[in-house]
């Protein structure tokens, strides 16, 4: 869709706001005029009433042929300064939209590289990224990615430690719910209460254990009453991020999905 309509059609709905992704085809983060087409969108934005969290996650936006590459954990030191340019950007863009948090990931662990390096690597590589965001006062919010380096709770703990522990206000979590569901030890609900001083942005869909398939609300295993109650908590608690659907294989069928989505979640949240 083009990004007015998607844009008009969730404001349409009811939503509150877009997890924004830069690619080629909404707010291309590599073509000229970035900041008059920031402004743009941060205009039509306002009009709409939407709030904004800036994503990463296009998947050719950097090499046409490979998928999210070059990493951060790139062995190239060039690839790894074009993710770092890309972000750099990410964080420009959402201090002009005036946007929750700039979300990304560590990318998949290269062949023959030893995760100590790799640890390495990601740790050097996010250093100007965090301080740009620190500076922009728009914090980092790392997402924990199956098959990823950093790919659990516990991962993001450990690179906050090699980091140096930063403030959460800087450095922080994008936490997805069916992520929880596939990977961690913890129902859903309690991986985002512990997650919570962290969590700058959410991403719900459906998931089964042990399989990393995006699936529609109420397709897989996740009981989400639970999880709704742990992020209504959140919310009380002063949480001024969004909560975005991520259903990165169907958008072919992206209208319907957006209504029944926003109806399904309506419907399991807990009575106020």
């Amino acid at each position: 869709m083009r990004l007015d309509d998607a844009l008009g059609l969730l404001a349409d709905l009811g939503y509150d706001g877009v997890g924004l992704t830069l690619d080629h085809m909404h707010l291309d983060p590599l073509a000229p005029d970035l900041a008059t087409r920031t402004a743009r969108v941060a205009r039509r934005l306002g009009e709409l009433g939407l709030g904004a969290t800036v994503e990463t996650g296009g998947r050719y936006v950097l090499d046409p042929r490979r998928k999210h590459c070059p990493s951060l954990l790139d062995p190239d030191a060039g690839g790894r300064a074009a993710r770092v340019g890309l972000l750099l950007r990410a964080v420009r863009v959402a201090s002009d939209l005036g946007a929750h948090a700039v979300h990304c990931f560590s990318g998949v662990l290269p062949a023959d590289t030893p995760p100590d390096e790799a640890w390495k690597r990601l740790a050097s590589s996010l250093a100007p990224v965090l301080e740009a965001a620190e500076a922009a006062r728009v914090p980092l919010a790392v997402e924990p990615e199956p098959g990823h380096l950093l790919a659990t709770l516990d991962d993001f703990h450990h690179l906050r430690g090699l980091l140096g522990d930063p403030a959460p206000a800087v450095l922080g979590l994008t936490l997805d719910i069916g992520h929880c569901q596939c990977l961690e030890p913890l129902p859903p609900a309690d991986c985002l209460r512990a997650a919570a001083p962290w969590v700058h942005h959410l991403q719900i869909e459906d998931m089964r254990r042990g399989v990393h398939e995006h699936l529609p609300l109420g397709d897989g295993e996740i009981d989400f009453p639970p999880v709704l109650a742990a992020l209504a908590e959140l919310t009380a608690a002063g949480y001024p991020g969004l909560t975005v659907v991520e259903l990165p294989r169907h958008s072919h069928a992206g209208p319907e999905l957006a209504r029944s989505s926003l109806s399904f979640l309506r419907r399991e949240a807990p009575a106020c």
